[in-house]
């Protein structure tokens, strides 16, 4: 008789033997340029912490400021009693950075898409069309509306058209998603050219934005700036963990949409609100945004010079247009025992593989942040040339 439980064995020991079972470190300092790992300093390479706000005394003051006033839990999700005063200032705040009229702000950037997608299109009648590369809360909230989706290949406009067509004749909603930056490979997608598409069909575009926050556009604003399309892209979608150094979700566009997501999202209606911490901590770094573009100025400093100084070596950054700068390995295998040596050097970068990129391509995903010094930024370099030419990836 089989022992039910008896698969979880079997799986994760399959993925051992694949190469595909993670190491998960545990960080016991703030989270910054440098970080503590079982005692030991290591430069950090591979947190979303692009401006460096994760530990920014701005935001520790605000934080402390808003507990002593509001407290830490909201107690309730947000249509019940667990709206707060500090939840609107923030919408507020987000909206006007966004130059959106309206936005809200769930528990999580995953949540932000269960929130708008399957509340956007939720019938068997409507489709979506998603790009292959979108990230897997988009893919997840796909699964969970009950439309029919239409991937089209990694931002091929040429393919996007033809699928366009194919479903012009929908009896529901039709609903283009794309992420604006992709995280793993840090290209930008082609948001012009899609937006035209979909005007001209009438489809809804909605656009995550999770790693274009806080690095694309005027100060940090984004894709939907970047590429001047105020009013043209439906929703913005984003996260709040990444650039703005904190935890969050975000959908911003007409006030009309927020009021419908209000009504109608489930992770607004079912889940609790946002902490006050998270709150707090997160109107502080939007208005560091508002006041200056120093961080994000340094930001792509630092990208630009790692990947100038990768390349130079030998190494495949693929077509990164980001700060991201994936390093492509190739095998999973290869690539986690990249990373092993890293680490042994002092480096601290983690090894990306299948399911998360496509077989084959396994890499080092290397995330800068203007919190790194050029020094900071010479040492990974001089540690990527050593564990390249032991590893025989390079000359």
């Amino acid at each position: 008789m089989a022992v039910p439980m008896s698969f979880l064995t079997e799986e994760l020991d399959a993925m051992k033997q694949a190469g595909l079972y993670g190491t998960i470190r545990t960080i016991e300092s703030p989270q910054g340029a440098w970080v503590t790992i079982e005692g030991r300093r290591y430069l950090n390479l591979c947190s979303n912490n692009y401006l460096g706000l994760c530990n920014d005394p701005r935001l520790i003051a605000k934080v402390k400021e808003y507990v002593d006033t509001y407290g830490v839990g909201p107690g309730a999700v947000r249509t019940i009693a667990g709206t707060m005063s500090p939840h609107i200032e923030l919408e507020r705040k987000l909206a006007a950075f966004k130059g959106a009229e309206a936005a809200i702000v769930v528990q999580s950037g995953f949540c932000a898409n269960l929130a708008v997608i399957p509340t956007l299109a939720p019938s068997a009648e409507d489709v979506i069309f998603s790009d292959a590369l979108n990230h897997a809360s988009i893919i997840d909230a796909c699964r969970l509306s009950k439309a029919k989706v239409v991937r089209y290949a990694h931002s091929d406009l040429a393919d996007l058209e033809r699928k366009l067509d194919e479903n012009r004749d929908v009896k529901g909603r039709s609903l283009l998603v794309t992420d604006g930056v992709f995280s793993m490979d840090g290209d930008v997608a082609r948001l012009p050219e899609i937006v035209d598409l979909c005007e001209r069909r009438g489809v809804l575009v909605v656009v995550d934005d999770a790693h274009g926050e806080g690095v694309l556009g005027r100060g940090g604003r984004g894709i939907v700036d970047h590429f001047g399309l105020h009013g043209r892209v439906d929703v913005e979608v984003g996260t709040l963990s990444k650039a703005f150094g904190v935890m969050g979700g975000v959908a911003a566009g007409s006030a009309e949409l927020v009021d419908y997501l209000r009504q109608k999202a489930r992770p607004n209606l079912f889940s609790s609100a946002l902490t006050v911490p998270d709150v707090a901590a997160n109107l502080a770094a939007v208005e560091i945004l508002q006041e200056s573009e120093d961080l994000v100025k340094k930001l792509w400093h630092n990208g630009d010079f790692l990947k100038r100084e990768l390349k130079a070596l030998g190494f495949d950054t693929a077509s990164s247009e980001t700060p991201i700068t994936p390093v492509i390995i190739g095998e999973a295998a290869d690539a986690k025992a990249f990373s092993a040596k890293l680490f042994e050097a002092g480096v601290f970068a983690t090894a990306i593989v299948y399911p998360t990129v496509p077989k084959g391509t396994a890499r080092i995903r290397a995330m800068v942040s203007a919190a790194h010094s050029e020094d900071d930024l010479r040492f990974a370099v001089e540690r990527f040339a050593a564990v390249g030419r032991e590893m025989g990836l390079i000359p």
